[in-house]
């Protein structure tokens, strides 16, 4: 429930009160300040109340940015406000700090203002909306009303809306491909009343579809496959396009979206591997192998986005560079196109799906998310070395959070304890050693499947547990979640290879699946701002090195054929453990409203 209250001189004809009801308000009106205090305060505290100038003049999609975002506690454009629950008292402060009596005209002729200046001063997340070329003013004369409204007679506000609906920074394939024709898809949905979140559900939905059809392995299967992929790339799209231009953001939906789309990428990849084998061709590995790669490279991008989320310091040479290249157009898009971004990179799966076969399209995949991955990498080595940056408790705690230590890393780290200096390479090189030791070792030993490989994953937990013996404050700390999550999941690819026996590559294939989700579903709570996933989760879980652990003791101690099933059954245990909790959490969470503009390569 909503309310709007009119506060100061009537305006005879205005669409004003017709507006804010088309949006959802209650509209009450008040005579002066003292009137538009006893309203508000008469508004129940958990609903939304809005404070609107009479005179207002503007476009119909002003008021809506300034109404009706739900992201913001509090927003306002001239001659509007509104306070969500979590700004109520700021508002309550405002109004009781006007004073009344001769002398306060200056105050309370244009109320709204007195009202955004203070609420600006109380620090209460105040958002001021960009308006752009859309028109927000008060008029206070019949000349001023009527120049307002030419200027809005001037300006297509549908337009603007439709404009705005799409990202301003995303990919070629998707900014000149998808976006021209999807921005009316979702408005198509808007006005049938149809929410992002279904949006979100009919793309998972289509994909998997369009994995079933990958998995038949005929090439009829692999063209519908294909088209299915392409238009679920453009629901994908429409989605966010519908909650930019209908301003139906939420917690729920900005989880959904980004999860989803690890399940639709994951999923058809499955599908893929599914239909090689019906044709003969064994591709698991490489299926694997692109997840892994896939989420290695995520990885990277959290962690380096909040290793530097609140850092202090000049702007590196390297970041000068990049922003100099951005001025030149063609080297902007070049530059996007280079990282393999989801549209391009789901354009060159679902057209190589139609055309070739499925070891192809991995290879290509592999192929280019790994020239991606070493290009964005070393960008972000040069800038993290290059720039001088102080990096807080909370970009420490982030990347311990990432990091998912369990309960003996805890233990060495307890241990090690004051060892090393915060802010040297020690963190990122015993990561790095902790990962290589393993990795070397189950790569090339003759038989991995042994209890010399336990020791070797003992060896490898002591050095990640020193790792994060010291706050992950330096200059490339933010590598060190990354190493950890290449020396698990490869381990258990290479395991999984090693066994050798039908089964054992999907059954890690679906542990990978359920692991990774349980570390993008920490970077997305640490993203709402509701910190990482409580510490009974991540220790239930093993942390990363108790699971290496446990899966090394399986591959000592079980057959082939025992360790196939082994994993299958920690597979399930796991998905169970960590979707159970995500989504009683993002059911529950109180989360500010938020929306996903830059999800990650």
């Amino acid at each position: 429930m909503s309310t709007a209250i009119l506060t100061g001189p009537p305006v005879a004809g205005s669409p004003l009160e017709a507006d804010l009801r088309a949006l959802g308000f209650d509209v009450r009106t008040a005579n002066d300040a003292t009137a538009a205090a006893e309203l508000i305060n008469a508004v129940p505290a958990q609903e939304r109340v809005a404070v609107v100038d009479p005179r207002f003049v503007g476009h119909l999609h002003a008021l809506r940015l300034a109404l009706t975002d739900p992201r913001f506690p509090a927003a306002a454009v001239p001659g509007a406000l509104t306070a969500q629950p979590a700004a109520r008292a700021a508002l309550t402060r405002a109004v009781g700090r006007i004073p009344v009596g001769a002398g306060t005209a200056h105050l309370t002729d244009v109320l709204t203002d007195t009202l955004t200046e203070s609420l600006d001063r109380d620090e209460t997340g105040l958002h001021r909306v960009e308006l752009g070329s859309l028109v927000a003013t008060v008029a206070l004369t019949p000349a001023q009303r009527e120049d307002a409204r030419e200027a809005v007679a001037a300006v297509d506000d549908e337009a603007v809306r439709l404009r705005t609906a799409v990202k301003s920074r995303d990919g070629f394939f998707t900014t000149y491909c998808i976006s021209p024709y999807s921005r009316y898809l979702a408005r198509w949905c808007a006005r049938r009343g149809l929410t992002p979140n279904q949006v979100t559900t009919a793309s998972l939905l289509t994909a998997l579809i369009a994995a079933g059809c990958a998995a038949t392995g005929t090439r009829g299967g692999f063209i519908a496959a294909g088209f299915l992929l392409l238009f679920s790339f453009v629901l994908d799209c429409t989605d966010g396009q519908l909650a930019r231009y209908s301003l139906q953001y939420s917690t729920m939906g900005a989880w959904l979206d980004a999860t989803f789309d690890r399940a639709k990428e994951y999923a058809y990849y499955a599908g893929l591997a599914l239909g090689a084998a019906r044709g003969g061709d064994d591709v698991w590995a490489l299926a694997l192998g692109a997840m892994v790669l896939m989420t290695c490279r995520h990885v990277v991008d959290f962690s380096f986005n909040e290793a530097n989320h609140d850092a202090t310091a000049n702007t590196s040479p390297t970041a000068a560079l990049s922003g100099k290249l951005d001025s030149v157009g063609w080297t902007v898009w070049v530059r996007r196109m280079i990282v393999l971004p989801i549209g391009e990179r789901w354009a060159m799966i679902a057209v190589l799906t139609a055309l070739t076969t499925p070891r192809i399209v991995f290879y290509a995949l592999l192929i280019g998310c790994a020239l991606a991955a070493c290009y964005t990498t070393a960008g972000r080595v040069l800038r993290s070395l290059t720039r001088r940056a102080r990096r807080t408790d909370r970009a420490a705690q982030a990347l311990a959070d990432l990091a998912d230590s369990g309960p003996l890393a805890e233990l060495i780290a307890r241990s090690a304890r004051g060892r090393g200096r915060t802010g040297s390479f020690l963190a990122p090189v015993m990561a790095f050693l902790s990962a290589a030791v393993l990795l070397v070792w189950v790569i090339f030993e003759n038989d991995p499947a042994s209890w010399l490989t336990v020791g070797v994953a003992v060896c490898s937990a002591l050095l990640a547990g020193a790792a994060v013996a010291r706050p992950l404050k330096g200059a490339l700390d933010w590598l060190v979640p990354p190493f950890f999550r290449a020396g698990e999941y490869v381990t258990i690819l290479v395991l999984a290879a090693r066994a050798d026996v039908p089964g054992a590559l999907p059954a890690a294939y679906g542990l990978v699946a359920a692991v990774a989700y349980h570390h993008y579903d920490t970077v997305y709570r640490i993203r709402g701002g509701t910190g990482a996933p409580p510490r009974w989760l991540v220790r239930a879980t093993g942390g990363h090195e108790g699971r290496i652990l446990v899966i090394t003791v399986l591959a000592a101690a079980l057959s082939p054929s025992g360790f196939t099933i082994a994993l299958t059954a920690l597979a399930v245990a796991l998905a169970l453990l960590v979707l159970i909790e995500s989504i009683r959490f993002w059911v529950s969470s109180q989360a500010p409203a938020v929306h996903d503009e830059g999800e990650p390569a």
